[in-house]
């Protein structure tokens, strides 16, 4: 365990030497959600819904303040697979899933962290309708924050799982580009997910992509209610385990029958 401690702590000490690349992803995202929020706003004028527009406009800085938590990707994996490079890794004393889940991890929290503060000080600064709103209470902020873990746990997980089909298929793209669809559809970032039809929610609120944002900030703006939160926490818990297993196992056959490219 102390290892993969170490590789999660060198990985944190790594990202924060882009600061040029966080300061462009903060600018980027602020334009963002000032678009998005802008469209949503038009949206309400012309036909009010049920959801309070507060809630749509939270919605929308979280998922902006926590995007490279969706779509970070660990693109020296990948290289690495594309050019054979992982034979080093693979003669490491340690289990190689953990190892890249430890990186993975640590690249996706850090680089979250480093654009979250700045934009959410920034939303919360802004006037009623624009802005970010407070937590609909202080057990609903904690709950969301272990929701935001137990999201964590889970894209990484689901990342893993592209990684190892890239060691399948040799392509990074194919995949990858498939899963950051589906993430951006089905987690919320592209229309939040309390705006589609009840029926729909049914569904698409029990997928894995919603576990990762879309429960943290329906508990943190209290659409989840306190009662609601242990579900909500052990489904998380469930996809991310049964997700840690299928990649698990998925690594396991590659290492199996890996062919090693390049020379």
């Amino acid at each position: 365990m102390k290892a993969y401690l170490t590789v999660f702590r060198m990985r944190l000490r790594m990202e924060t030497q882009y600061r040029g690349a966080v300061l462009g992803g903060i600018v980027c995202q602020i334009f963002f959600g000032l678009v998005l929020i802008a469209v949503y706003r038009a949206l309400y004028a012309g036909k009010p819904q049920s959801l309070p527009f507060s809630h749509v406009a939270t919605y929308v800085w979280l998922q902006q303040a926590f995007f490279r938590m969706l779509l970070a990707s660990d693109a020296e994996l990948m290289d690495k697979v594309r050019t054979g490079g992982i034979a080093y890794d693979l003669c490491r004393p340690l289990y190689l899933y953990g190892f890249y889940y430890a990186r993975i991890m640590a690249q996706k929290l850090m680089g979250s962290l480093l654009r979250a503060f700045p934009m959410l000080v920034f939303a919360a600064l802004l006037p009623e309708g624009w802005g970010i709103s407070l937590p609909a209470s202080l057990p609903a902020l904690m709950l969301a924050l272990a929701a935001l873990l137990l999201g964590l746990g889970c894209v990484c997980a689901m990342e893993n799982m592209s990684m190892g089909f890239t060691m399948r298929t040799l392509d990074p793209k194919g995949f990858q580009a498939m899963l950051n669809l589906l993430m951006m559809i089905l987690s919320g970032n592209v229309l939040p997910l309390t705006l589609y039809p009840d029926s729909w929610q049914r569904v698409i609120t029990l997928l894995p992509y919603a576990q990762m944002l879309d429960a943290p900030i329906r508990l943190y703006t209290g659409e989840y209610g306190i009662p609601q939160a242990p579900g909500v926490l052990l489904l998380q818990a469930a996809w991310t385990v049964l997700l840690v297993l299928a990649g698990m196992m998925l690594w396991k056959r590659n290492q199996r029958r890996l062919i090693i490219q390049g020379g």
